[in-house]
């Protein structure tokens, strides 16, 4: 019984040793130029671009098989972004995906509402709150604002409200330019 248990532990042991080599030797890491792409994208995950989310249009870019000029909600800075990053010439928004926008937020009208939980299946976030025939609503610091709920509601209770320009969302509008000093 000892020597059973004493060669069960051996090959435990044996085991462990080769998936801790194999996990530290066959590292698979993230492309980086993947994650430098996607943290330049609005991260709305609207799929107006033709891709499902914003990390597959970035692994998309990233590839060459996707143009920088294909997401709306990234607008024009997005695709200046996207060119300087890539060594790319820029090019304008491609209208075919859609125009830019001002930033917004859904809004439910809950007299409106009646509970039939559409909205919530096509939100991409998890921004909406509510249960089957009860009132629903907007968390708005989760919301995108990709408008993918808007479609699906059958009585249009719900609507984009421009967010209001405060100091915690204010950007420079122009690239800010760095000045190196000389040493």
């Amino acid at each position: 019984m000892l020597s059973a248990l004493l060669v069960m532990t051996g090959i435990a042991l044996v085991l462990g040793a080769a998936l801790g080599f194999a996990a530290i030797h066959f590292k698979v890491e993230g492309d980086p130029l993947v994650e430098k792409i996607d943290s330049i994208l609005p991260q709305t995950q609207c799929g107006q671009c033709g891709f499902p989310g914003c990390r597959p249009y970035a692994d998309a870019i990233a590839q060459g098989e996707a143009d920088i000029n294909q997401c709306p909600p990234g607008g024009d800075e997005g695709v200046r972004k996207l060119a300087d990053l890539l060594g790319r010439e820029y090019k304008p928004l491609n209208e075919e995906h859609g125009v830019e926008k001002p930033k917004s937020v859904a809004f439910i009208d809950e007299q409106t509402c009646i509970g039939c939980t559409l909205c919530i299946q096509a939100c991409p976030v998890d921004a909406i709150v509510g249960a089957a025939k009860q009132m629903h609503t907007i968390v708005a610091s989760e919301c995108t604002g990709c408008e993918l709920c808007l479609a699906p509601c059958p009585v249009d209770c719900i609507s984009m409200e421009p967010i209001a320009e405060t100091v915690e969302n204010w950007k420079w509008r122009y690239p800010v330019i760095e000045i190196k000093r000389a040493a």
